[in-house]
């Protein structure tokens, strides 16, 4: 079963990419250093938003692999549970689901790392980390959105800082806790200090010069 990496990093999100030029995309953050690429998968019905599937990450996992990175696929999906073992087949390392979409989250958690990937559970902004009680110990990363999901460049909910903040208190150390959702230079630091260790970041990446962003966000997030 694979772990996610306890180093801290920002993890660039392809869905902010220009998907023409995907895997040429791809390349170039990992070519400066990106060793977490983030794959956002929705379906239309959990988020009003339809993005890729199975093949999608099957095309990019050599890329991806040659180069010693990890694929991190967060699924924004109704019954993850039906496609968890298709993503994990195609090359994902982790694959985190969504609390508010899982009927039984034990028995998913359960079903990812059988895959072979680490298991996640993201939760929505409104939804409390404390509602993890029960399933702590079965996930190996928790995600914290930090806007509603469903769209890339939107505007960071402060209050997220201190929701990373109360995780790292309530969570087991061996969970890594990663942050998703208008991450950028102005609170990247901040949200390492609160106890973030992957840092989701998609148009502070992408919106420019792909490789120089991903280089100054990582050194604002590791305090260069």
């Amino acid at each position: 079963m694979k772990q996610p990496p306890a180093e801290i990093h920002i993890a660039p999100s392809i869905l902010s990419a220009d998907f023409a030029r995907l895997g040429e995309e791809v390349a170039t953050v990992m070519d400066a250093g990106a060793r977490v690429i983030h794959v956002d998968v929705m379906d239309g019905h959990f988020v009003p938003n339809i993005t890729i599937g199975p093949p999608v990450v099957a095309a990019l996992a050599p890329l991806v692999h040659d180069r010693g990175g990890l694929l991190d696929v967060h699924l924004m999906i109704d019954r993850p549970d039906l496609y968890v073992d298709d993503f994990a087949a195609a090359g994902a390392d982790g694959l985190t689901v969504h609390q508010e979409a899982c009927v039984h989250l034990h028995r998913v958690l359960a079903q990812i790392r059988a895959a072979g990937a680490w298991a996640g559970v993201s939760l929505n902004p409104a939804t409390p980390v404390e509602t993890l009680a029960d399933a702590r110990q079965d996930c190996d990363l928790v995600l914290i959105m930090s806007v509603d999901p469903g769209f890339g460049g939107q505007s960071f909910i402060p209050a997220a800082t201190d929701k990373v903040r109360r995780a790292r208190s309530f969570l087991p150390e061996s969970v890594a806790i990663e942050i998703d959702g208008g991450v950028g230079v102005g609170n990247a630091a901040g949200l390492v200090a609160a106890g973030a260790t992957l840092l989701v970041a998609g148009s502070a990446v992408f919106k420019g010069d792909a490789a120089a962003s991903f280089q100054e966000l990582t050194a604002v997030a590791r305090g260069r």
